[in-house]
């Protein structure tokens, strides 16, 4: 099982983190299109989420994540598909991910 640290550690030497990290197509492919229209890397577009998420969410968003969180044996990928689908919804990326990854 994989941290958050560790996929945001292997996104640094490669952009195969996103497979690591195991997260659903439909996200990953929105990724790709919203980091090609804001000309970086879909592990750039990644750190720059989890930043944002960090920065700028709004205490319903943490009370979001920390629920979603509770009782997961997979945080760091939980964790992960959150900060990346907030941030996708918050650039207003279409369309939206309907599936949710579970642990």
């Amino acid at each position: 099982m994989l941290t958050l640290g560790d996929i945001l550690a292997a996104s640094r030497r490669s952009a195969a983190a996103l497979d690591m990290a195991e997260l659903p197509s439909d996200l990953v492919d929105r990724v790709a299109a919203q980091a090609a229209a804001e000309a970086m890397s879909a592990a750039d577009y990644v750190r720059m989420a989890v930043a944002d998420f960090a920065d700028f969410a709004q205490p319903e968003d943490w009370t979001h994540l920390l629920s979603r969180l509770r009782d997961q044996l997979d945080a760091g990928r939980i964790c992960l598909w959150t900060m990346v689908k907030w941030r996708l919804d918050a650039a207003g990326a279409a369309p939206p991910s309907k599936t949710e990854p579970t642990s």
